[in-house]
């Protein structure tokens, strides 16, 4: 049995037990309930809204990691112009702990 769940914008396939990084969601040890988009099931596929009202996804925050480094530079030419610039997302660390097809 596996899922496709939506959570910070982006959508991953699932099953119980795997371990995933994902947009930050709350603190360590918090339980959360995902979204459904697709649950399947052997030979049964839910997909429609009225079959995944029931569907639930569970996840417990495991822990919270940052994402890899990213550098920026910017300039414009002959203004002696420049702007060098850095991001790293906070991302949670998730234990799918359950799927319910409802």
């Amino acid at each position: 049995m596996y899922a496709v769940i939506r959570t910070g914008g982006k959508q991953y396939r699932v099953t119980e037990g795997q371990r995933l990084e994902v947009e930050r969601l709350g603190d360590v040890g918090v339980e959360v309930a995902l979204p459904a988009v697709l649950v399947v099931d052997g030979d049964t596929v839910l997909a429609t809204p009225d079959q995944l009202a029931d569907a639930s996804v569970s996840a417990t925050v495991v822990e919270e990691v940052r994402g890899p480094k990213i550098d920026g530079f910017t300039y414009k030419n002959k203004t002696n112009q420049r702007r060098r610039w850095g991001h790293r997302q906070s991302l949670s660390a998730i234990e799918i702990t359950g799927i319910s097809a409802g």
